[in-house]
């Protein structure tokens, strides 16, 4: 609203008219380049700045002068698509599943693109006799209005939601835990645990729920994972980072640390691939714990390190640290036997991998390599967020009234860093073979045990003996 008002309508094309009209249209694209992935959410916005850009495109007065920017300016408008309010109603939007709930395979295989807060998702929320209801609801809706969703699909009567029965939303985990939800909270999709559902019920109901049977039962077989070569796992492993990491926008990462609870909407693509991390992690002590030969066992801690290994290589260092930080799982890590028959080559490597992954002084044998990698690379995310949360709490935004601009200087050049990460495109050269597509959309829908005590339970089944 600001530059609207400070453009010089009707002003000649010299001295300071110009000037200011030139000044007008840098800062505007500027503010375009930087927010073209968040505009997008803000009607208002989107409203004033297209009015701003035709207003612009109509001076006649610029072109001679302004050619070069007034180009650039269409191409930026037209590519961040400015949502403005209509009279005539919206065509029918596409709905988007969360990638942790794919379970189609052709779903899965199509390529990631950027969640934001207004989109409409395809969600679950189960009864507690386990039945449920499928919604659709906005990814930044709040409790209460997914309640009033669900109520609606239930057909519960006003006077029923109005009464002590009314129903509760909560969010329980494979293990048991589970916890209710506030009306006012927003944005819960991007939170659930990797194996959570959301569940309906009234407060009498509560003590009564239990997990979904197919979360709590282990059926031990051979997977893709036995069938697939290492090279071609990590390379779908990396590939799909990859797509997270790119639909990521650079403000995500400042308002999670900033705001918390209160930026949930504008960090769902980030909080997607913090559980996509904490997901892979999990994969590699559920895949090692449902093998039951020891010698298939050995075999695949092998391929698992040898995984790591190519994701070092591709420069994916989130898949990197994320199966290391699973084979050092203390259900995986007590495996004795199956330690031992690894061969002495591989133990060497892994060793080098946990130095790697060592958070002594500050990671400083991690951040060493990585300063020697050039783009594109996929970094261990949740370091960035440390160093972030550790820049925000260190010091005040606000001294004594003043922008503590030192502060925001050195916050900023961390969020340069990201983006000369993704400042190359990624080239893997992937199949398209029957095979190949398979391995991908296992890596894609991983099934995974995220229960802790599940895990040692199956573990001290393998080797009652180690230690």
């Amino acid at each position: 609203q600001q530059l609207h008002q400070q453009y010089p309508w009707g002003e000649g094309s010299e001295g300071a008219g110009l000037r200011r009209k030139r000044a007008v249209l840098a800062v505007l694209l500027h503010f375009l380049e930087t927010y073209k992935g968040l505009l997008q959410e803000e009607e208002s916005a989107g409203k004033v700045i297209k009015e701003l850009y035709l207003l612009i495109m109509k001076d006649t007065s610029l072109y001679h002068d302004l050619e070069d920017e007034i180009l650039k300016l269409h191409q930026l408008v037209e590519t961040v698509e400015l949502k403005v309010a209509d009279e005539t109603p919206p065509p029918n939007k596409q709905v988007k599943p969360l990638f942790r709930h794919f379970r189609r395979i052709d779903s899965c295989l199509q390529t990631r693109v950027a969640f934001r807060g207004s989109d409409e998702i395809f969600c679950r929320v189960y009864m507690p006799d386990h039945s449920y209801v499928t919604i659709r609801s906005r990814l930044s809706a709040s409790v209460q209005d997914i309640l009033a969703s669900v109520t609606e699909k239930l057909q519960y009567s006003e006077e029923q939601s109005a009464r002590e029965d009314a129903l509760i939303l909560v969010t329980m985990a494979s293990s048991g835990e589970k916890a209710v939800l506030q009306p006012s909270e927003e944005c819960v999709f991007t939170t659930l645990g990797i194996n959570s559902h959301l569940f309906a019920c009234t407060r009498d109901t509560f003590d009564s729920l239990v997990p979904l049977p197919e979360e709590i039962q282990v059926v031990p077989g051979d997977t893709e994972i036995h069938r697939a070569e290492p090279e071609e796992i990590a390379n779908h492993l990396t590939a799909f980072h990859w797509e997270l990491f790119r639909c990521i926008h650079e403000l995500e990462f400042v308002d999670y640390v900033f705001h918390g609870e209160r930026g949930r909407r504008e960090t769902a693509n980030l909080e997607l691939l913090l559980q996509r991390c904490s997901e892979v992690q999990h994969w590699v002590g559920t895949e090692l714990l449902l093998c039951e030969s020891l010698g298939k066992r050995a075999h695949l801690l092998k391929k698992l390190i040898k995984i790591a290994a190519i994701c070092k290589q591709n420069q994916d260092m989130l898949s990197f640290y994320a199966v290391v930080i699973g084979l050092n799982n203390a259900a995986i890590s007590r495996l004795r036997l199956t330690w031992e028959k690894l061969p002495g080559k591989f133990k060497n490597l892994f060793r080098k991998f946990e130095n790697l992954t060592d958070p002594c002084r500050n990671h400083k044998t991690y951040r060493e390599v990585l300063a020697k990698m050039k783009p594109p690379l996929i970094p261990f995310v949740p370091l960035i967020l440390k160093d972030l949360t550790f820049l925000h709490e260190g010091s005040k935004t606000l001294l004594d009234g003043l922008v503590n601009v030192e502060k925001l200087h050195c916050i900023a050049e961390k969020v340069r860093t990201i983006r000369k990460y993704r400042s190359r495109p990624l080239c893997l050269e992937l199949e398209a073979s029957p095979s190949q597509l398979q391995t991908k959309a296992y890596v894609r829908q991983l099934r995974v045990i995220d229960n802790q005590n599940l895990l040692f339970e199956l573990s001290y089944k393998l080797e009652p003996g180690s230690q």
